[in-house]
């Protein structure tokens, strides 16, 4: 790994461990975790690698293979409030972990990406993989729904980020070869496997980099989010339904008919949000069972109309997302897919007939660099895998 080896020509030792946290794919469900929707999700077998060691002096020093800047902290002394630059997400977790554990270790560790950054929930990967490491440097053991939450917290609280928990779910509970279907209001979650058989699926999931990256915290990703829960807490005040606080109103909270009521009553704007939601919820359900029968036509079909509906009613997706995602969808050998992530940079993600990788790769790329001919070079193409999740144990 190229982060071992960064790891030895800066401390001039081998690393004395590590750490690994995979990146996800939602194929259906994307944009309503924020408001307890239910999502589905793949881990895929590409992800952040972390090579590090203990530091019995309490710092804590980062340096990325993808970012310039080298980042260090104390882990009794970690600024109260972002510093602007890519270790925010990790001082964060480091804070965060603090309020609940005494730590006593930090560590040295060189962090490394296997894929582009944008739209594969890299953010939430990298805390994993960070608290992964500070957790076993310090002898603590998280359980599954600890770890997400800190990891959720950290991008909430600390970034600003008004993420709900899809990323951290599916990179921890997932398991190869098994669809991740979570229900995240009740976390209560199944793994099922694709036609109830226990082999190596029937598909691969492809990853078209658009090349150009996104930063989230920076998008209009809150934006989306604070526009779903206007429209929750507007359906509340129109149907004379109790309601508290802006920020814990969901649209979960909102039985269809109510919606279907008085949607028209919303400005356009905040109904089209909930439009999306609505209509996911009932995909990711559907989806489920389309997975568990094994069949696939319906539930690429479901994931490309999640992605058209991300484009309309959530209304997301740069025109490099939106112009592969049309590809993709008029490209044999396709079943489905949409653009990964908070949609407005990043990749498209599709799931593909095994057989017809090499005229997919082909088609789609050669369709979008007549398009963008200014991103050859950046646009790319990967082959992935299901995979397991993080594991602390």
């Amino acid at each position: 790994m190229l982060c071992q080896e960064k790891f030895f020509e800066i401390y001039r030792r081998e690393p004395s461990a590590l750490a690994f946290c995979p990146y996800r794919v939602c194929p259906i469900g994307a944009h309503s975790d924020h408001n307890l929707g239910k999502i589905t999700g793949l881990a895929i077998d590409k992800g952040i690698h972390m090579a590090y060691s203990p530091k019995q002096n309490g710092v804590v020093e980062l340096c990325s293979l993808q970012f310039e800047k080298r980042a260090q902290w104390h882990i009794l002394q970690v600024p109260a409030v972002k510093q602007n630059d890519w270790a925010d997400y990790l001082r964060g977790a480091t804070l965060l972990l603090s309020e609940r554990y005494p730590l006593k270790r930090g560590l040295s560790g060189v962090i490394q990406g296997s894929l582009p950054i944008g739209g594969l929930s890299s953010s939430a990967a990298v805390v994993l993989c960070f608290l992964e490491a500070l957790c076993k440097v310090n002898d603590l053991q998280l359980d599954e729904s600890e770890l997400i939450e800190i990891s959720v917290l950290t991008e909430n609280k600390y970034v600003g980020v008004n993420s709900g928990k899809l990323d951290q779910s599916c990179e921890v509970y997932s398991a190869k070869n098994r669809l991740l279907y979570l229900d995240t209001k009740t976390d209560e979650y199944e793994l099922i496997s694709f036609g109830n058989t226990t082999g190596e699926l029937p598909f691969k999931i492809a990853i078209f980099f658009s090349g150009v990256e996104r930063i989230l915290a920076g998008s209009k990703f809150n934006m989306r989010v604070d526009e779903a829960r206007s429209a929750a807490y507007a359906l509340k005040a129109f149907a004379g339904m109790e309601y508290g606080k802006f920020s814990e109103t969901n649209l979960r909270d909102i039985p269809r008919e109510v919606y279907e009521q008085y949607k028209n009553r919303l400005p356009e704007t905040w109904a089209r949000r909930a439009e999306h939601w609505y209509t996911e919820f009932d995909r990711v359900q559907r989806g489920a069972e389309a997975w568990r029968r094994g069949d696939i036509a319906e539930f690429g079909r479901l994931s490309f109309e999640s992605g058209h509906s991300s484009i309309c009613n959530w209304e997301t997706g740069s025109p490099e997302l939106k112009a592969l995602y049309e590809i993709m969808t008029g490209t044999e050998g396709i079943y489905g897919g949409r653009f990964s992530g908070a949609g407005f940079k990043g990749c498209c993600m599709a799931l593909v007939d095994p057989a017809r990788v090499e005229s997919i790769e082909r088609d789609v790329s050669r369709e979008y660099l007549r398009v963008f001919p200014e991103l050859e070079g950046k646009y790319s193409f990967h082959l992935c895998d299901s995979a397991d999740g993080v594991k602390l144990k």
